[in-house]
């Protein structure tokens, strides 16, 4: 495994665990957002945790579809009206998109051509 594959394996772990503590941190105000960001952060960070312990783990297109599913997620569950929940998944999903997809992009430019 090279630095950079798993450099983004625990910048996409961090943002699992922001996305799936942070209605803890506001449990009052958390209404719809809950759930989701819960679920979400959960996934991101069992891929990043599966990738980073080299079991074979999800390649970074997953990485980054958990990403974007967190980034859309204020807007496909009704919370956007709620700032702290909508900003942390638009936050930690843009995060999450953004590495996943310099990783992959990295590793198939890193690949050598088959002829």
């Amino acid at each position: 495994m090279d630095l950079t594959r798993s450099l983004s394996d625990v910048v996409a772990l961090l943002a699992g665990l922001v996305a799936a503590l942070a209605p803890f941190f506001w449990a009052d105000n958390a209404g719809a957002a809950g759930q989701p960001l819960l679920i979400l952060g959960t996934l991101l960070i069992v891929s990043a945790l599966w990738a980073i312990l080299g079991a074979g783990g999800a390649s970074s297109w997953v990485t980054a579809a958990f990403g974007a599913l967190l980034f859309v997620s204020p807007w496909a569950f009704g919370f956007d009206g709620t700032s702290a929940a909508a900003w942390t998944a638009w936050i930690a999903g843009a995060v999450t998109v953004v590495v996943g997809l310099l990783t992959t992009l990295q590793a198939r430019s890193a690949a050598p051509a088959r002829a």
